[in-house]
């Protein structure tokens, strides 16, 4: 069982905003929620947590809407071999220990029975980007390689994914991309391969894929210039799930109104609201695609993803969004990258 079971408990009480701290701090990725008595109520993962945004659920607001209240559970006898086939048989990754009066006494981990599994899946990185607006910082070096925390940021995406269980990169450059290759070659050094598409001409964020070789699985695609403590896996994962063509994960964005809201009718007042927050979703500039996506581009053509999206909904296929609330950094302008090492 875990060791770090107790610091994931919380109450029904709990702002959301708080239960994504224990979730992004704990590697376990659930939150138990227990009574006084440490009798289990219920669980959170990410997953209700994105389904909750999906359906209004803000930052502040307590996480008991989203609690599922019938978690499956085992007993503290189940061997380790019992409980990878409960987990397998179940498709979760996280089991809940309790005993016969319903008092939580540990939780079952799938990352602590078996390694992460290896994705087959092929990741692609649009690294051909000018930076224009970062200048005068991309002038002699490719925004991908301009460094965070000690490294390139193309560097920090791939270490996130190879962690995730990717292996197979592709890297569309284009400004400068002879330093991106010199710098990453063929990926041995950092224990993936990884292999190049050169773009003579911008392609925009989704062109490049049209240089591609169809591939027969999904693709998981992410912008160079996008930090995220995002898991590419389960975004994979969801997506299979779901049944969908295309998926596009967002980010939750709240701004609050400076200003007290008058609502009006005409000229009559119908009611007031004091510094309204509103929520939007953001395009995150993280994407998987089934491999027939790629027959809707065509070569040399200067595409952005949104356009294959608009492309796929007139076509009727499902198109999906995955909620996240993971850290999510777009590395743009001078102002973001100067601050940028203070929020890695």
């Amino acid at each position: 069982m875990s060791h770090d079971w107790k610091e994931t408990l919380i109450s029904t009480t709990t702002s959301t905003k708080d239960v994504i701290g224990v979730i992004d701090k704990e590697a376990l990725r659930i939150a138990l929620v227990v009574d006084d008595n440490h009798h289990l109520l219920g669980t959170v993962t990410d997953g209700d947590i994105r389904r909750g945004f999906l359906n209004g659920l803000r930052l502040q607001d307590p996480i008991d809407s989203v609690v599922c209240k019938s978690p499956i559970v085992v007993p503290p006898a189940l061997s380790r071999d019992a409980v990878l086939q409960f987990m397998n048989a179940n498709s979760i990754y996280q089991l809940p220990v309790v005993d016969a009066d319903g008092t939580l006494v540990g939780l079952h981990s799938i990352d602590e029975i078996i390694s992460p599994s290896k994705r087959e899946n092929t990741m692609v990185i649009m690294a051909g980007g000018k930076g224009t607006r970062l200048r005068p910082f991309t002038k002699n070096c490719p925004k991908p390689l301009l460094e965070v925390s000690g490294k390139p940021m193309l560097q920090h995406i791939i270490e996130r994914a190879s962690d995730n269980g990717f292996n197979n990169f592709v890297l569309s450059v284009h400004y400068l991309g002879h330093m991106i290759e010199e710098y990453f070659g063929d990926g041995s050094r950092f224990n993936v391969k990884i292999d190049y598409l050169h773009e003579e001409s911008p392609l925009g964020t989704a062109g490049a894929l049209a240089l591609l070789e169809k591939p027969n699985k999904p693709l998981v695609i992410t912008n160079g210039d996008v930090l995220t403590d995002i898991n590419y896996g389960e975004v994979l994962d969801f997506h299979a799930s779901q049944k969908a063509v295309a998926t596009m994960a967002v980010n939750l964005h709240e701004w609050q109104h400076p200003f007290g809201v008058v609502r009006t009718k005409g000229i009559e007042i119908i009611g007031f609201e004091e510094k309204p927050i509103y929520q939007s979703h953001i395009n995150a500039g993280v994407y998987v695609l089934d491999p027939d996506v790629l027959d809707l581009l065509t070569p040399n053509e200067n595409c952005d993803m949104p356009v294959i999206f608009n492309r796929l909904q007139e076509q009727k296929k499902r198109t999906i969004v995955y909620p996240m609330h993971e850290p999510w950094i777009d590395v743009g302008q001078p102002k973001e990258y100067k601050n940028v090492n203070n929020r890695i």
